[in-house]
């Protein structure tokens, strides 16, 4: 059963770091477009980072370049938050396109990437 499963969730201080891990079952990695979204309630999802076949990054939101660093191997994606904000307060998702070797859309779409995984907490507070 393919399947995205995310850890690394947690609280942390402003200008702490984490990092979530996406792990695949039944599923390459690198050898398509992965995505990070985030969502807060009462927002829609929004894309943070995706990279495509070859483990090229494909796109990072203006708000975490510079941050955020995103990196898959064959079978986990990686998304390493670094000098956290409070406003990265959110749940955090992966997802992959269910087609390989295509390239990732100019950004990320929760239509195209439509393998998900269960999303992980990431809450910055003082």
């Amino acid at each position: 059963q393919v399947q995205l499963v995310q850890s690394g969730g947690g609280s942390v201080k402003p200008g702490g770091s984490l990092t979530l891990s996406c792990e695949a079952s039944d599923l390459t990695l690198w050898n398509r477009c992965v995505g990070w979204f985030r969502q807060v309630p009462g927002k829609e999802r929004e894309p943070v980072t995706a990279v495509e076949t070859g483990r090229i990054v494909a796109f990072y939101d203006n708000s975490v370049k510079g941050r955020f660093i995103v990196s898959t191997n064959d079978t986990t994606s990686y998304l390493q938050m670094n000098s956290l904000k409070l406003e990265d307060t959110a749940m955090y998702y992966c997802a992959a396109d269910p087609s390989p070797w295509r390239d990732c859309p100019p950004i990320p779409s929760i239509s195209r990437l439509s393998v998900w995984g269960q999303g992980a907490q990431v809450t910055v507070s003082s």
